[in-house]
């Protein structure tokens, strides 16, 4: 009984080694899903998870709100709200995978 697959979370460890991570999935064809675009876009199988881009702009409202004079504790809390779906279709063929096409019209973006 083997492993079926791999769920790899945002985590500063991981992140720094996803080269690796993804060698090391494709080396013994196991599918992975990651939590950034940015490794799915570096031949990860898929990725799904907030999206950087919105969250580092958000950071940035909040630094100006700060630097304007707002007192960070009457800041409210805010969540992401933007979720990028993205498959890596040559990993997909590379682990003899089909994506069906139900799946890749859902996602945000497709690497093909």
């Amino acid at each position: 009984m083997g492993v079926g697959g791999l769920v790899v979370t945002a985590d500063a460890l991981f992140f720094n080694r996803y080269k690796e991570i993804i060698a090391l999935a494709a080396r013994h064809a196991i599918p992975a899903m990651y939590e950034w675009r940015d490794i799915a876009v570096a031949g990860g199988l898929a990725s799904y998870g907030s999206s950087l881009a919105d969250a580092l702009r958000q950071a940035g409202v909040y630094t100006g709100k700060s630097i304007g004079g707002a007192k960070v504790t009457d800041l409210p809390v805010v969540q992401t709200t933007k979720f990028e779906f993205v498959i890596n279709l040559r990993t997909a063929k590379a682990l003899g995978i089909e994506v069906p096409p139900m799946v890749s019209a859902r996602a945000d973006d497709v690497i093909e």
